[in-house]
């Protein structure tokens, strides 16, 4: 390969990796290094090459470190190790001279002129360009490692600050469940678990992700990203509801279950703020923009308080709660709503209450509320009894109208006779 080649080849990995010219000719050398000791060196050398990226050249030396003239020479091993004790009879350690890694301080006054024990002195080697299939190899090998470990630190230093945030990417290929995102500089996985359920990802798509950590471990630096995570809510929010970024309105808790629906308890720390209009926006704009992010999964916002009977009943929402019995000491709440309401109380397999407990912390039950019953059963009755002495009453007045008219009756009869009796009497005088 030609020097210029060369040179944009190295400046070509400093694009793709996120990794420093200075990194790169690091790893060159490193490289370089590596073959020439495969090729013209042996086992136990340390060899250090310095490229020149300007002219193309380089140099090679061999760095040996200065030690006491009068230790043992050891050719046969690489390091012996002796053990030794001091005068309070404990056991040190004495590293044995070692001809492929030490110099004595005359030797090393050739090449510097005041040498001291443990300084590491360059000699020169001669430069070769020629190497064999082996040497090449083993530099192919030792740079491919040296570019993977530069860019796991290029990432990790790039993205450290960046645990907890949510950031744009790009779906760039698909592996089995695990979908890898591009996300600029760094690769990142997200893993069936972080993954909504039923939500369907394509090459090329864009989506908002939440980095939950850097995974150092992994042979390549790993961005564990996440779609599941509750806190992808609140960075949302933060994005979408400027009152929230800005800490006028705050987010207190959140309760999701990704994919289906998610409950968030707003406050506002100044008066004359609505919070739960401020999070749902003009026409629902603001929050809408978030359900599309999250493929449609449904939002309740609900206002938080301090007190625990209307932050219940808040939670709750959409269903209307009677009134409610609350254990302050186990935190534990029991609802009573009307018959109508209790299907939504409940939610669909349990969903709206489960996600109520979680969000405002209490354990709740939902019950039927049964003393609007009783209300209406005793109404019922007192009716009943009313009615019963109406028609009492009417029957009574029936009955005084009929003895009534038999006595005018019987009146009328007696006039009527005693006029005719008076009638047959005048006529026999």
């Amino acid at each position: 390969m030609e020097h210029k080649q060369f040179v944009l080849a190295i400046e070509q990995i400093c694009e793709e990796k996120g990794i420093s010219k200075e990194k790169a000719i690091e790893i060159v050398e490193a490289s370089l290094a590596a073959a020439y000791k495969k090729e013209y060196g042996k086992k136990g050398q340390m060899i250090k090459v310095n490229f020149d990226a300007i002219s193309g050249g380089m140099e090679v030396f061999q760095i040996k470190v200065v030690a006491n003239e009068d230790e043992e020479i050891d050719e046969d091993e690489n390091e012996v190790v002796e053990d030794e004790f001091d005068e309070n009879g404990e056991k040190i350690i004495k590293k044995k001279f070692n001809i492929d890694k030490n110099i004595t301080v005359e030797e090393a006054k050739e090449y510097k002129k005041n040498p001291e024990i443990d300084e590491e002195i360059e000699i020169p080697l001669p430069a070769k360009d020629d190497f064999g299939r082996i040497a090449a190899q083993t530099a192919k090998q030792v740079m491919i490692q040296k570019i993977r470990e530069a860019e796991k630190e290029s990432i990790f230093d790039e993205f450290k600050d960046k645990e907890g945030e949510v950031v744009n990417g790009v779906v760039q290929r698909i592996e089995g469940r695990n979908v890898f995102i591009d996300i600029g500089k760094a690769v990142g996985v997200l893993y069936p678990a972080e993954q909504i359920a039923g939500e369907r990802y394509n090459i090329g798509q864009r989506l908002k992700i939440f980095i939950v950590r850097i995974d150092r471990d992994a042979k390549e630096a790993s961005l564990v990203l996440s779609r599941t995570n509750s806190e992808i809510i609140r960075k949302l929010f933060e994005l979408e509801v400027p009152e929230i970024f800005s800490k006028t309105v705050e987010i207190k808790s959140i309760a999701r279950e990704a994919g289906s629906r998610t409950k968030v308890a707003v406050f506002s720390n100044e008066d004359g703020i609505d919070p739960v209009g401020s999070c749902v926006g003009q026409r629902g704009s603001r929050i809408q923009t978030i359900i599309n992010e999250l493929g449609g999964e449904k939002i309740d916002i609900t206002e938080w308080s301090d007190n625990s009977d209307k932050f219940i009943q808040n939670a709750l929402s959409p269903a209307k709660v009677v009134h409610l019995d609350i254990d302050e000491e186990k935190m534990h709440a029991v609802a009573f709503v009307e018959e109508d309401q209790l299907s939504l109380a409940i939610g669909k397999q349990g969903q709206n209450v489960r996600l109520a407990a979680k969000l405002t912390g209490w354990k709740i039950d939902i019950l039927e509320d049964k003393k609007k019953e009783k209300d209406e059963d005793s109404a019922e009755i007192d009716k009943e009894e009313i009615t019963e002495k109406t028609e009492g009453k009417d029957d009574a007045s029936e009955e005084v109208e009929v003895e009534k008219k038999q006595s005018v009756e019987k009146e009328s009869e007696k006039k009527v006779k005693r006029q005719i009796k008076n009638n047959f009497y005048k006529l026999l005088k």
